[in-house]
This record gives C-alpha cells, sequence and structure tokens, in this order.
C-alpha cells in the first residue's frame, strides 16, 4: 500500500511566507529559509513553495529565495508560481526543485502540460488547481469548449493566484490535465482555505475519482481529524497544509502519530 505524504506549504509574497483566508487578507508566518529547514528536519515528507503573485504580477519566480530554500532540504521541493515555459521550468530544476508546479500557464496553454511532460518527465510535473464552488444555478445553453462549464458544474477553476475566474469547469479540467500527462495535481478549495474548518471533501473525491494520478488535497486543515478525513475518505494520496505547521498548532511528528493510530500509512520520521 503506498504511504500518504505530509507537506508543508510556503506561499511566497515578496520573499517572505504568508498566510491568508480564502487567497485573501494575508499575513506573515516567518522566512522561507528558515522554516524550509524547520520542516525538512521535523520529518516533512516534501515541501511546496508557491510565489502567489508571480503569475498576477506578470513576472518570474524569486530565484534567489528558492536556491535558498533547496539549499537547506533533503526532501522533495516542489516550486511554483509564473511558470510559463520550458525554459522556466528548466530554471527552477536547475535552482534545485525536484518539481514544478504550474497553474494560470497551464489554463492559458495546455500543452505546456504534454510539452513539459514529455521533456522534464511527468513524474516531476505538478499542475495545482485553485477551485471556488458554484453557490448560484447556471444556465448554459451550450458550453464553449470541452472543459467548460455547464448546467451540471459544482466547481469552477480560477487563474492569477484566485484572481481570476475562467469558466472552466473544475472536474473536467482534472481530467484532462491527467489525460496531457500530468504526473501529480494538487487542488486547492478556495472556499476552504485558510478556515481552519476541514477540506472540501466532496471536491477532493470527485477528483481522485475522476482521475488516474496522484491528488494532493489541499485548503482548509485545522484540526487533526481534517487530515484524516480527507485520507479515509476522498482517497486523497498526500495532504498539504499551511497555517496548523506555520504557527505550531501541531508539528509533523504529531499529524503523523496522529494518523498511524488510524492505521492510515505514512512515512516514518
Amino acid at each position: 500500500m503506498l504511504t500518504k505524504r505530509i507537506i508543508p506549504c510556503l506561499d511566497i509574497n515578496a520573499g517572505r511566507v504568508v498566510k491568508g483566508v480564502n487567497f485573501l487578507n494575508l499575513q506573515d508566518a516567518g522566512n522561507p529559509t528558515e522554516l524550509a529547514e524547520y520542516y525538512d528536519s521535523e520529518g516533512a515528507d516534501e515541501l511546496v513553495f508557491l510565489d502567489i503573485t508571480a503569475s498576477s504580477e506578470k513576472r518570474f519566480i524569486i530565484i534567489d529565495v528558492v536556491k535558498s530554500v533547496s539549499e537547506k532540504l533533503f526532501i522533495p521541493l516542489t516550486v511554483g508560481g509564473g511558470l510559463n515555459k520550458l525554459s522556466d521550468i528548466r530554471s527552477m530544476l536547475k535552482a534545485g526543485a525536484d518539481k514544478v508546479s504550474i497553474n494560470t500557464s497551464a489554463v492559458i496553454n495546455p500543452n505546456l502540460i504534454n510539452e513539459a511532460s514529455d521533456f522534464f518527465g511527468s513524474q516531476c510535473i505538478v499542475v495545482a488547481i485553485d477551485v471556488k464552488k458554484i453557490n448560484n444555478k447556471i444556465y448554459i445553453e451550450e458550453p464553449k469548449s470541452d472543459i467548460s462549464l455547464d448546467n451540471k458544474s459544482k466547481w469552477e477553476v480560477f487563474t492569477h493566484g484566485g484572481r481570476k475566474p475562467t469558466g472552466i469547469d473544475a472536474i473536467k479540467w482534472a481530467k484532462k490535465i491527467a489525460y496531457l500527462g500530468a504526473g501529480e495535481l494538487l487542488v486547492t478549495s478556495m472556499d476552504t482555505d485558510g478556515k481552519k474548518e476541514g477540506y472540501d471533501l466532496d471536491l477532493i473525491k470527485t477528483i481522485t475519482s475522476n482521475v488516474n494520478i496522484p491528488v494532493i488535497a489541499s485548503g482548509g486543515a485545522g484540526e487533526l481529524k481534517h487530515l484524516s478525513d480527507v485520507l479515509q475518505y476522498s482517497n486523497a494520496d498526500a495532504v498539504l497544509a499551511a497555517s496548523i505547521f506555520h504557527y505550531k498548532t501541531y508539528t509533523i511528528n504529531q499529524v503523523k502519530d496522529y494518523l498511524s493510530t488510524l492505521n492510515i500509512p505514512i512515512r516514518p520520521n
């Protein structure tokens, strides 16, 4: 049985780790290099580094911060934010990333997923999906494309750090991402992000049921039970969390000890 991964996330803005609620009201959470070193020593399975304003500000990722973080790590590092072409991905891998995460650029140019997976190997291409639930029923006579929202859609994809709606159905998009050759999905519910009230279980379960690649669940961890719920109910392959780790609500060890008591397979520290 494959073990489940525990992954802290460093959301970076202006070179600092930040955390907000529903992608808004960002608060400083620390130095990225210091936090990376701490999580490595704590027994995190991987680390995700997301430059959350790179796409909206139309700039390249802060590469010196990536280099500084990667030098402190002995665990896999995923880097995302503002990666628009193969040369950007190559630069991140050369800077020390083990995987890259693409989001906005993949929506704008889906062929980038296929090209990057073919060139670098699918194992290092993660596609992130930022999703909001559709609260009001929509009426669409004919979808614009095979991934467009329709009358049965429940979740919409957002880009540019959660700032821009796309008119894309999240489940259709997840299936297309898998078809194009991505190695992994990072799915964040913008509705639950930062609220510490639990993951969107229905969203994660629906996506895991529709794709055959690993899915990382993100957005909403506040209690230990939230992590076990999403791993057991949705069959997610990994859980990503930020606030509970940055503010020392729980340590990686506490999470792993708790999951072990529930017989959820996890990697030893």
